[in-house]
């Protein structure tokens, strides 16, 4: 509380909101340890041995290691993610959904509310696969996944795993109303910020014993630093449209333009692109690895998502580029900001407001998402290639330092409007007790 005081000095309702948020991550952590009853720890770590670098170890480190201890919250906000995909893509197809969003506020609530309903019905859906999948799970060194498998057993652990995702769910909400930062994002940032550690132990460890040189290690930290560079770079990057307002005439006679920028920046999807991506191409892995089927066409199609395979990394790759610009849509309403601008008076240069200034702003924000595309695409998809291709053990993916980094600077970026918000709210309260403000 002292180093809060320190740096935001009277500023108590942030203290408030940072120690909110603290508190919540440490009891989400706290959760991720709880054990999932009648499941065998051991079984289900030894399931997990080799799939560091793979889909599931990206599930895994997404979770902060839940799904691999097998914990209560082992679905964790995946099923919400889900739910939000499918929510938004039909808001964008349905116009029922459509005009309930534009209702405002009480519309923004409903959809929630559906969100929520469809969360908890992929859930348990999820749930049952996995409690499927532990039941025929081959006993690891005679022990079984399952000690006492059966209904009693399948009921509680889908009730458990349910009752996980629900309350992360509420968690994450909490986090966005009371707390700093967005609460989903913050959640998956927890659980990939606690697995660093060993990840960083695992490169080391493999160099100690001689199965990595020297010269990779340094070219993968090296690497991993290039690519956080990569990050803090466009993620500030943004394409600065001018803004004219009509023109006042000064006491002196003289005639003054206020002039403006409208910022359009280069990934206006943040990391909730790549996040929706990999929470699709995550669930088939999910499925073969929970869900065993001798079906030869189903091991065939579970088999053109195996990660690695260039039919894994151009699905994966289409899916960044399909999120990335559908997010920026639902972000940023060109025809919303034009008439936004035309009611304030003001105009881009040489474009005529109405129809051509939507048709510029379409145009320019379709160009600067087409660089943040492949921004995304190098940072995401290139450590995959190289992992499985060129033999470059990077045990933390780049969609995970994307991850880190984005949810960072999103939380910095609050932060500092609060302060400045905080700070004009205190000035404009001076003066007015100053009586410099009068009507």
């Amino acid at each position: 509380m002292k180093l809060l005081k320190k740096y935001f000095g009277n500023l108590t309702d942030l203290q408030k909101r940072i120690m909110f948020t603290l508190g919540a991550l440490i009891v989400y952590r706290i959760g991720s340890f709880i054990p999932l009853p009648g499941v065998n720890a051991s079984a289900i770590l030894h399931l997990f041995n080799g799939e560091g670098s793979g889909m599931m170890g990206m599930f895994d480190m997404f979770s902060g290691g839940s799904l691999s201890r097998m914990s209560v919250l082992a679905l964790n906000i995946f099923p919400y993610i889900s739910a939000s995909i499918v929510l938004q893509l039909l808001t964008a197809t349905s116009k029922n959904l459509n005009d309930l969003r534009k209702e405002g506020e009480s519309g923004r609530i409903k959809i929630n509310q559906y969100t929520r309903y469809l969360a908890v019905f992929l859930a348990v859906v999820q749930g049952w696969a996995v409690v499927r999948g532990l039941e025929s799970m081959a006993p690891v060194n005679g022990v079984a996944a399952v000690v006492n498998p059966g209904f009693a057993f399948e009921l509680s652990a889908i009730i458990a795993l349910v009752g996980g995702t629900v309350f992360v769910m509420w968690l994450a909400e909490q986090i966005t109303a009371r707390g700093v930062g967005q609460g989903a994002s913050l959640l998956i940032f927890a659980g990939i910020v606690a697995q660093i550690p060993s990840g960083v132990g695992k490169l080391f460890s493999l160099g100690s014993v001689g199965q990595m040189s020297p010269a990779m290690i340094a070219l993968t930290v090296v690497f991993v630093v290039g690519i956080i560079a990569l990050i803090a770079f466009f993620e500030q990057a943004q394409r600065r449209i001018q803004i004219l307002y009509p023109r006042q005439v000064m006491s002196n006679g003289v005639m003054n333009t206020n002039a403006s920028y409208l910022p359009i920046k280069v990934n206006m999807s943040g990391v909730m692109g790549p996040v929706f991506a990999a929470s699709i191409m995550m669930l088939p892995a999910f499925v073969q690895r929970f869900v065993q089927s001798e079906n030869l066409f189903v091991q065939q199609v579970l088999g053109f998502f195996t990660y690695g395979a260039w039919s894994y990394i151009i699905l994966y790759t289409v899916l960044i580029a399909f999120f990335a610009y559908f997010q920026t849509a639902v972000v940023f309403n060109s025809e919303e900001t034009s008439t936004n601008l035309k009611n304030m008076g003001g105009y881009i240069p040489g474009v005529r407001p109405g129809e051509q200034t939507i048709k510029y702003l379409d145009d320019v924000v379709s160009r600067t998402t087409a660089i943040g595309v492949l921004y995304l695409i190098v940072v995401c998809v290139l450590p995959i290639i190289l992992n499985t291709h060129a033999g470059m053990p990077l045990t933390i993916g780049g969609t995970s330092v994307l991850i880190v980094a984005g949810v960072i600077l999103d939380t910095w970026n609050q932060v500092q409007s609060y302060l400045v918000a905080k700070q004009y709210t205190g000035v404009v309260g001076h003066a007015q007790r100053h009586g410099r403000f009068r009507n």
